[in-house]
């Protein structure tokens, strides 16, 4: 099962992909297809069936309206014949013929003769013989013309089964003479209950369904004919504005009109149906008894063999876009074999188990594809020789390079080692060596008193013990400041302002002092550097000056340089002159060029000294 899902995932396959794609437009197409050509059949049924409604109806009516007629007729036919003899014939051959006309249209309950004052003088089975009917509507118009009247309950008959009361339609025709005069009226009582069982007959014979009912209505609409819970109650519909079912109904006339017979109607009872009524002929028996006939039929029994032409549709619209599907779904799979014979033989490359590709025969797409993977191909396995080649000769130079490196680490120690070495000669000179000098002076100076002046050691002692204790400051000094770096600390700006006011203090030489915020700020290794060769110098110029007036500055110059200047008004000296022995301007030298400094002195005896010193701070100090 996993297979067969990973088979049907369309992410993983083209083919797979392609054919989901032709079985979804083929279902869009047969459900499209479907849903139009149903719409088309449903819409044509509706109107064949309306147009058959509308047939039926018609049929109905003038079947219903031919036998009222021709019983109408046959009482006109009476009465000619009654006409000439109604002086001489004797009631009781008068009664014959009236009883002739009722056993050949047994559904006249009643017929009979009166003459033209109204008396009936003959009937049959003798009822109402002797009796006046002058006072009725029908007598006076039968006097004139053939009439029929509306429809009226017989009380002088018994109930039908059931209870029911027995109603008739009364007809009456005049009598004439030879001359045509009005000389008497000929009534009959027609059976409703005929006219019921004439149009199921009627019915029957046009084969209309079961859910088909037939109606007859009066001119006050009330039901005449049809369904027993319709019967003698007022026919109340309402239209149903439902335009699917309005527009399904309409039936097509031979010029392209729609003729709006059939109409779908809901009952009080909430129930739809389709009305198809039928107008009667003017100056017929049915028009002039004001009768409506009508079809209803159950909405859902109307459209019931449209909606089952539809389902047949939709699943033969299904069934051949399932078919066509399928049919996509192969051919899409053959179309795309070649196609994934290649992507099995790149994947087998890029898994490793081949190194080369089959290119598929033929020019198509495929066919390309598969000759530019293998050029490709190629192309990649020989840089991959190039690379592996390459890659060889990286690693010995990376080898050599390690050696190299390590050589020049073992190198730099040592260099470091030599440049510690360096900084504590420095320190040394700057610290120790003065003070071992002075005291040198002191025990030299002591050795000559003690020769020519035994009396000045004793102060010249306390001279030297005070040298040793200077000298023991300065080295303890030096190692504080070995140990902990203020410059790092607060800058070299400070430090310097600090260095200076004991340097002042000690000496009592007035120090002039000023640094701008920038190249005070300063607080790297430089500035330590910067800052030792500040020390050095004033150390210089306390023991060899012999100034009043120090001036040290420290600014920022143009182009982004760091300008550091120490100025005294002492005796000087020739710095053009080589000193052997003293090795304090070296040392500044040394120092400067650590950093990238540039150093310059400049004096003359009796002129005072001037250093200065020059740095590119780059962009870093003044970012």
């Amino acid at each position: 099962m996993p297979r067969l899902l990973r088979y049907l995932d369309p992410r993983r396959s083209l083919a797979s992909a392609l054919g989901w794609l032709i079985i979804a437009l083929s279902l869009v197409f047969a459900l499209v297809a479907a849903w139009w050509l149903g719409g088309m059949a449903r819409t044509s049924l509706m109107q064949q069936h309306s147009r058959q409604l509308v047939l039926s109806a018609d049929q109905l009516g003038a079947g219903l309206d031919q036998a009222l007629a021709s019983r109408l007729q046959s009482v006109r036919a009476t009465a000619a014949m009654l006409g000439t003899g109604l002086g001489t014939d004797t009631p009781r051959a008068q009664r014959a013929v009236l009883d002739e006309l009722q056993s050949a249209y047994p559904e006249f309950t009643w017929i009979g003769l009166a003459d033209a004052k109204g008396r009936v003088v003959a009937a049959s089975d003798g009822l109402l013989e002797g009796s006046s009917v002058a006072e009725r509507a029908g007598f006076a118009q039968g006097l004139k013309e053939s009439w029929i009247g509306d429809v009226a309950v017989d009380k002088k008959r018994p109930p039908l089964p059931g209870g029911e009361a027995q109603r008739t339609v009364d007809m009456t025709t005049p009598v004439r003479d030879p001359r045509g005069r009005a000389v008497g009226v000929l009534g009959a009582q027609l059976s409703l209950r005929w006219a019921r069982n004439y149009a199921q007959g009627l019915r029957e014979t046009l084969h209309l369904h079961d859910a088909a009912q037939a109606l007859v209505l009066d001119r006050k609409g009330v039901v005449l004919i049809g369904p027993d819970a319709l019967q003698g109650k007022r026919w109340h519909s309402t239209p149903v504005n439902a335009t699917n079912l309005i527009d399904a109904a309409q039936v097509v006339t031979g010029d392209g009109t729609h003729s709006p017979v059939p109409a779908f109607e809901r009952l009080a009872s909430g129930q739809v149906v389709l009305v198809t009524r039928t107008e009667p002929r003017v100056g017929s028996a049915l028009h002039t008894l004001g009768w409506r006939v009508q079809l209803i039929e159950p909405a859902d029994r109307a459209g019931q063999r449209a909606d089952t032409l539809w389902l047949r549709i939709l699943w033969g619209s299904l069934g051949l876009g399932g078919t066509a599907a399928l049919f996509g779904v192969l051919i899409t799979r053959r179309l795309t074999r070649r196609l994934t014979d290649l992507t099995r033989a790149v994947q087998n490359v890029g898994r490793g188990k081949a190194q080369h590709v089959e290119v598929p025969s033929g020019i198509d797409e495929v066919a390309r594809v598969g000759a530019a993977f293998a050029e490709v191909l190629g192309a990649l396995q020989l840089e991959r020789g190039e690379l592996r080649t390459l890659s060889s000769e990286l690693e010995q130079r990376v080898a050599t390079r390690t050696r190299e490196v390590e050589r020049l680490a073992k190198e730099t120690r040592y260099a470091a080692m030599v440049r510690e070495r360096l900084k504590i000669a420095r320190d040394l000179h700057d610290t120790l060596a003065h003070s071992m000098m002075a005291m040198l002076t002191e025990i030299r100076l002591l050795k000559k008193l003690h020769v020519h002046d035994p009396a000045a050691l004793p102060d010249e002692l306390v001279h030297a013990e005070q040298a040793a204790h200077q000298g023991l400051k300065e080295a303890r000094a030096a190692i504080t400041q070995l140990r902990f770096n203020a410059v790092r600390d607060v800058g070299l700006g400070a430090a310097l302002a600090d260095a200076i006011k004991l340097f002042s203090e000690r000496t009592g030489l007035v120090v002039d002092y000023s640094s701008e915020p920038r190249a005070a700020s300063l607080a790297d290794e430089r500035a330590e550097t910067l800052f030792r060769i500040v020390e050095e110098a004033l150390r210089n110029v306390e023991c060899h000056a012999m100034a009043s007036l120090v001036r040290v500055s420290l600014r920022d110059a143009a182009d982004r340089r760091l300008e550091l200047s120490i100025e005294d008004d002492g005796v000087g000296f020739d710095s053009s002159a080589s000193h052997p022995g003293h090795y304090g301007l070296v040392g500044l030298r040394e120092q400067a060029q650590l950093i990238g400094a540039e150093l310059s002195v400049q004096s003359a005896p009796h002129a005072g000294t001037t250093l200065r010193l020059a740095l590119d701070m780059g962009p870093d100090i003044w970012s």
